[in-house]
């Protein structure tokens, strides 16, 4: 068993962190009773409010519906945060959270369920109706969490619909912005104005006095290649 995610606890607070990064299951949980009973086990392991940071590209769709579960049970909050990418099963994982953050560079990705199949006529009928029946349990927790119509729901399905954080918060898949705990800490009188020429000058102010004169243009010239 390979695991997928990674439980960190503070020792000071007692707060605890589920990092779920990469394929959600690189096997399927079909089949699979000891995987998830593992999972499970470490989320019981111990209680109130937990952050789930995600960045996955997706995976079985048996393993997101049982982490989903697991999680909508879990009595505590769930904060999922998006820091790079919720794609196509991660995208289920993250309807769980009672609070969705999206980073303001990060993406979700929604799109119709796809599998392999192998037979004649029949089968492939069969595999129809089965990735019939797994889209509309997909859009249950969508619908849950968005508010959306299922017809749109489907649509957004249909079209694999990649959206950025702005997009996630209107349509309902995500409530809010994954803020930058820095500027939430600097005192609101504070304000800062900065220029190139500035940041030059406070530079050289660091250096000796009997070389920064000579140095200031080249200094400058050189700053002025640092580009992003």
């Amino acid at each position: 068993m390979k695991k997928f995610w990674n439980w960190v606890k503070d020792e000071d607070s007692g707060a605890r962190t589920l990092y779920l990064d990469g394929a959600i299951a690189e096997e399927s949980w079909f089949d699979d009773d000891i995987t998830p009973q593992v999972f499970k086990a470490d989320l019981d392991s111990g209680d109130g409010d937990i952050d789930i940071w995600l960045n996955s590209p997706g995976g079985d769709c048996v393993a997101a519906s049982r982490i989903y579960a697991m999680l909508m049970d879990y009595k505590g909050k769930v904060t999922v945060k998006i820091d790079g990418i919720a794609a196509s099963a991660a995208s289920v994982i993250a309807m769980a959270g009672t609070t969705v953050l999206m980073a303001p560079t990060a993406l979700m990705m929604i799109h119709n369920p796809l599998t392999v199949a192998i037979g004649d006529s029949e089968e492939m009928q069969k595999a129809i109706a089965m990735l019939s029946e797994v889209k509309e349990s997909i859009i249950n927790a969508y619908e849950i969490k968005t508010g959306q119509s299922r017809a749109k729901l489907a649509h957004l399905m249909d079209a694999e619909t990649w959206l950025n954080a702005n997009k996630a918060i209107e349509l309902g898949f995500a409530d809010g912005i994954l803020e930058d705990e820095k500027k939430r800490t600097q005192p609101e009188d504070v304000t800062y104005a900065f220029s190139r020429r500035a940041v030059t000058n406070s530079l050289l102010n660091k250096l000796p006095k009997n070389k920064h004169r000579q140095s200031a243009e080249p200094l400058y010239e050189r700053l002025n290649l640092l580009k992003f």
